[in-house]
């Protein structure tokens, strides 16, 4: 992170009144920025230090003070379940908590020492806890990161600042940012993506990074949005860059249809996470959105691959960046290399050159990454025909008639989907549209019956991730009973 803090200094040296970070209630020039990153910095105490605090200024200050100090930061995702965040907290074992949710940390505590400060206008509680004998970190690790996952407890991933580096400078050559630039985040800054591509890269490149409260925006947990509020945040920081998940683009894909304009400001709406269905992309590009899918993992620092203006291929999530390495195994899997974290918390083994990233695909002729599924989560069906369950559902999703679908079928002779329907589409639509889909499909991976629920997969209810991802065994799970009437109906 050194490369980084050195330019975000520069920029308050060269260019102190520009404008380099905002919440909507505070705006911190250059010179404002680095004068207080460095005063946080000096009263922080600890060397790992965790931090459980919604999007705004004050997230963005302790995060660069915590890296100017040379401690590791351990950002908490707001949406972790109770459970989750015990388990971030016995792992990671942090001597210092900084939050505005005190009420969410306390009863993991023994006996901490408390005090209370104000951060940007933001007051936090914070907990200094005493040693306690911890997994040991690999060497400069400068961010212990935690996804959600899928299955089992979440992973803490280590990363160098090094790594971090390495993406945010080759994003920012990708996307040939410059000061111009203004990056909305509309994702947790706790998740690693948002971290860098809404804040590091654009303070990296003398820009500015606009980080609101999600609340202010119109997110409403990790699965609810009102439209109103994200449209209106939009024309109020009006961004050149933001950062989307499926379900996000199809709300601002269907709000153009409608004839609402978007900022003409855009200039670059990535969107990953979770499968994109190329119609879903083709469609904004139809109406004019700049939209760019892209595919990383947090233990290749985030970002791998990404379509970029005059060298992009719908359907694919683009070539890989220049500091990665990408190769197809022979069963399919997507390894890489060339940006690699330095193992998870606690774990033996270190990374091998090419990591096995768990993810199926190929590389077509061009050098575009095709991604078709999950390793574990292809399955095959009683005809001996093998189906990434991924593909098909984002064929299901990419009218936005269908809002989240799983699909299932291992050893079945057809596939059946669990569905999520968007509020205003009837049942015989929704036979329409999934008809529609069928005939795109081959007759092995169509879905011939289905069961409609009305609760969206989120992380609350442990049915998704942060990304929007399906967490394919909980929802198979849960509705077990309704999946074997499906076949027991036919």
């Amino acid at each position: 992170m050194k490369q980084i803090l050195a330019r975000i200094r520069r920029h308050a040296e060269q260019s102190p009144t520009a404008a380099a970070l905002t919440d909507g209630n505070i705006t911190l020039t250059y010179a404002g920025l680095w004068q207080q990153v460095q005063l946080l910095s000096a009263q922080l105490e600890g060397q790992r230090i965790a931090y459980l605090l919604p999007n705004g200024c004050a997230w963005a200050l302790i995060d660069l003070a915590v890296q100017l100090r040379g401690a590791t930061g351990i950002p908490i995702p707001t949406f972790f379940s109770q459970a989750q965040i015990a388990h971030l907290l016995n792992d990671a074992a942090p001597d210092l908590i900084l939050t505005d949710q005190p009420e969410r940390i306390l009863p993991f505590l023994n006996n901490p020492t408390t005090s209370s400060r104000e951060i940007s206008g933001c007051v936090l509680t914070a907990f200094a806890l005493s040693a306690v004998p911890a997994a040991s970190l690999p060497a400069q690790t400068a961010k212990l990161t935690y996804t959600s996952g899928t299955t089992g407890q979440p992973k803490g991933v280590c990363l160098t600042g090094e790594a971090i580096e390495r993406i945010v400078l080759s994003l920012s050559t990708a996307l040939d940012a410059s000061q111009h630039d203004r990056a909305l985040s509309l994702l947790p800054l706790s998740t690693l993506l948002e971290n860098i591509g809404g804040l590091y890269a654009p303070l990296t490149n003398g820009g500015m990074a606009c980080v609101p409260d999600l609340a202010s925006c119109g997110m409403q947990g990790s699965s609810g949005v009102q439209a109103e509020k994200l449209l209106a945040a939009l024309q109020q920081y009006a961004p050149t860059t933001i950062i989307l998940v499926p379900q996000l683009l199809k709300l601002l894909v269907e709000a153009a249809q409608a004839g609402i304009a978007l900022p003409a400001s855009l200039r670059f709406m990535a969107v990953g996470g979770a499968p994109t269905s190329p119609a879903l992309i083709e469609r904004a590009r139809e109406l004019g959105l700049p939209v760019y899918e892209g595919y990383g993992l947090s233990e290749m620092a985030s970002v791998v691959s990404l379509n970029r203006p005059g060298d992009a291929r719908i359907g694919s999530v683009g070539r890989p960046l220049p500091h990665t390495q990408v190769r197809i195994a022979d069963d399919g899997e997507i390894q890489i290399a060339g940006n690699l974290f330095s193992g998870y918390l606690g774990a033996q083994s270190q990374p091998r050159n090419f990591w096995p990233t768990g993810d199926l695909g190929y590389l077509d002729a061009d050098g575009y990454l095709f991604v078709t599924g999950r390793k574990k989560t292809a399955f095959a069906t009683a005809y001996g025909r093998n189906v990434a369950p991924e593909w098909v559902e984002s064929e299901l999703t990419g009218s936005g008639a269908i809002l989240q679908a799983a699909v299932f079928g291992a050893g079945r002779p057809f596939s059946v989907g669990v569905i999520v329907p968007h509020p205003r589409i009837t049942q015989d639509q929704l036979a329409q549209i999934i008809d529609l889909t069928n005939q795109r499909l081959p007759d092995y991976a169509r879905v011939l019956a289905w069961t409609v629920v009305d609760e969206p997969f989120s992380p609350r209810n442990g049915l998704a991730n942060a990304t929007g991802a399906v967490n394919r065994n909980a929802i198979e799970g849960r509705y077990a009973t309704q999946i074997e009437q499906l076949y027991a109906g036919v």
